[in-house]
């Protein structure tokens, strides 16, 4: 290998060798895998969508997962930010997507996301006009939100799964505890390999003792193929005016999420800012691959939190090493053996590495924020965005009496609140010197 070429896992260019490499890309797989097709399972079972169905889009959502991945971390031209993030199946277009499949057919939904992935294009060409919207104490705030709303869902992983018949049960809290205290005790060898694989080993070590306990049924693993090419247009895509006007309502505030997510990578594992260029490749890389998705009949890609939180909380954000669990996806796109083995996981397996994940989020977002001046005006800022933006997200019903895109909006996904609130405040609040709050 070229010394030249070679590099740190925690420089952002270079290449590392694959047995540092391939661990930590694979830790990238697992973190994600459960979310990236949990969206598609809750929607193929409001439709009544085939099994066999199904389990081709299970395979295409990794392809693309792993496609997606690889133009975020190599952009060509202007799509990508050349950061390490991590594409998936976004769960923030469940509500909207089942609602419009319900309505008018899953091939409605391929439609409208085709069109809101071209618009999310066309405003990553636009970041840099728009950062006003996004100073420091916005961007920071939002990316303390979406820490906040993932560590429901991380708690619900920890119990096994709010679908799991026996959600809560002490096996399913044993299994994530276990998981905790290894990636814990992990990471206080700091500087080792122990340390930033700490999250593997955690999910691992919680694989086999679900397995020793009995939690594992493998039925699916034996009876996947071993080959399979993923499939275009399993959907021939339709096309509803209402459906691509909510859809674009949601590709809009996904837009915002990920605009968070892109400054959470810089700040928690770069130290430093987003720029205009990886902000604007970030956005402009997730509405291309969400076009890429919807071609092969996935729903909608983009930037996921929880390699965010992976980032944050090992420091790794060498490209080539992320790379690698981008190829070990489009992998799985053509083995669906290997993509059934991550499948029957438990999600209680998950659960105790997400909660320390989302959590690191949350840290993050609040260590970026401390670097803000803590006056009146911007006390006042955090208090109102946070307080209405956690607040509705946590009881949905005070807005279930104004119109459904209102919920689906705002009530749904509390980022969004936090965003609007707070670069509203930001906007036309009085900026004056005034002491800090001690």
């Amino acid at each position: 290998m070229d010394k030249k070429k070679q590099g740190s896992i925690y420089e952002l260019d270079g290449v590392v060798p694959l047995t540092q490499a391939i661990p930590l890309g694979i830790q990238h797989v697992l973190a994600m895998f459960l979310g990236n097709i949990s969206p598609l399972l809750i929607i193929a079972g409001l439709i009544d969508m085939p099994l066999e169905t199904k389990t081709v889009l299970i395979q295409n959502s990794m392809f693309i997962a792993g496609a997606a991945t690889l133009i975020q971390l190599y952009p060509v031209w202007k799509v990508g930010a050349g950061l390490p993030i991590v594409m998936g199946t976004s769960s923030g277009f469940i509500g909207t997507s089942s609602a419009i499949g319900v309505q008018y057919g899953y091939g409605t939904v391929m439609g409208a996301s085709l069109i809101g992935g071209l618009v999310q294009m066309v405003l990553g060409f636009f970041i840099q006009p728009l950062k006003k919207l996004f100073p420091n104490v916005v961007t920071s705030l939002v990316i303390i939100s979406i820490g906040l709303s993932l560590l429901p869902v991380g708690v619900k992983y920890f119990g096994g799964g709010v679908s799991s018949a026996d959600f809560g049960s002490p096996k399913h809290l044993l299994v994530a505890t276990i998981v905790v205290l290894v990636i814990v005790i992990l990471q206080q060898f700091s500087g080792s390999f122990l340390s930033i694989s700490s999250i593997l080993i955690g999910i691992i070590v919680g694989y086999i003792t679900s397995i020793c306990l009995g939690m594992v049924d493998f039925t699916q693993v034996k009876e996947a193929a071993w080959f399979s090419l993923p499939k275009p247009m399993v959907y021939k895509y339709e096309f509803n005016l209402n459906a691509i006007i909510a859809m674009l309502i949601m590709y809009i505030a996904t837009t915002v999420e990920t605009i968070g997510n892109v400054a959470g990578i810089a700040s928690g594992g770069l130290n430093r800012e987003a720029t205009d260029k990886e902000l604007s490749g970030g956005v402009i890389g997730d509405g291309f691959g969400s076009v890429l998705a919807s071609l092969f009949s996935v729903m909608p890609n983009t930037c996921f939190g929880q390699n965010v939180g992976l980032v944050v909380v090992t420091k790794v954000v060498n490209r080539f090493a992320i790379m690698t669990g981008a190829v070990f996806l489009i992998l799985m796109g053509f083995i669906p053996k290997l993509s059934a083995l991550f499948s029957v996981m438990p999600q209680s397996v998950l659960g105790g590495a997400a909660v320390i994940m989302f959590s690191m989020i949350f840290v993050s977002g609040l260590r970026s924020l401390l670097r803000e001046k803590i006056d009146d005006r911007n006390g006042l800022i955090i208090a109102l965005s946070l307080g209405l933006g956690v607040g509705i997200g946590n009881v949905p019903e005070v807005v279930a009496q104004l119109p459904s895109w209102v919920g689906q909006i705002f009530a749904e996904n509390g980022i969004i609140t936090t965003f609007v609130v707070a670069s509203v405040l930001n906007l036309v609040l009085p900026k004056r010197e005034e002491k800090a709050i001690k």
